[in-house]
């Protein structure tokens, strides 16, 4: 009889241990964040400046897709950067506070050397962050790995920008995946698509995404 109890006692007690471990690996990048309102005015549309939107651009069914050749023009007659497609979130720029991206986004194989998540702004340069996909690898700009194995395949995304603290965590479908700090304060603010790498970017380069969403804290 006092086995039988034991024998209970101890089920008990493994049942609140895998749901205690169930809410921590359940745990998600957006708890405690509040969802900040976007629409289609927020989201500010760049393209190479010589050619129409839809030669670049397409939304259909819930998902966007970004494409751009490696010897397209810049996204205004006078800048001297590399060419891109990419949606600018507008409306919701920072200097402060804890912010974050989460998007679902698919890279097609082929697509390489190029920047599909930035937030533009810095004490010093252009960004403080960029995700790269290089061979169907995220890397923070050309240097650390920050996920492997993304291509042909729709992957959760979510960077986590808290600039009191000068730090950016990104989380690849829910894990988190790299900490970094940031590049100093600045005039903040998200971006995805595709944008070239300075070098070794394929000619074509694609990148689609879904439920685009912003959080604060």
């Amino acid at each position: 009889m006092k086995a039988s109890n034991c024998y209970k006692l101890f089920i008990i007690v493994v049942i609140f241990c895998l749901k205690d471990h169930w809410f921590i690996c359940g745990a998600d990048p957006t708890d405690g964040f509040t969802r900040v309102p976007l629409t289609d005015e927020n989201l500010d549309l760049q393209k190479p400046y010589n050619i129409p939107l839809s030669q670049r651009y397409n939304y259909s069914d819930g998902i966007r897709s970004f494409w751009v050749y490696n010897k397209d023009k810049s996204f205004k007659p006078d800048s001297n950067t590399r060419p891109r497609t990419e949606v600018r979130i507008k409306g919701h720029d920072y200097s402060s506070g804890i912010w974050q991206f989460e998007g679902y986004a698919f890279v097609p194989t082929g697509t390489s050397g190029v920047t599909i998540v930035q937030i533009h702004g810095a004490a010093e340069g252009a960004t403080t962050l960029q995700l790269r996909i290089y061979n169907g690898n995220m890397r923070y700009y050309r240097y650390n790995l920050v996920a492997t194995d993304l291509y042909d395949k729709w992957f959760r995304v979510n960077v986590i920008h808290d600039v009191g603290k000068g730090k950016i965590t990104v989380f690849i479908d829910g894990e988190e995946k790299f900490v970094v700090n940031d590049q100093g304060p600045g005039h903040l603010y998200y971006k995805c698509g595709v944008y070239a790498a300075p070098a070794k970017s394929s000619n074509f380069m694609e990148s689609r995404w879904r439920d685009i969403k912003l959080f604060k804290k």
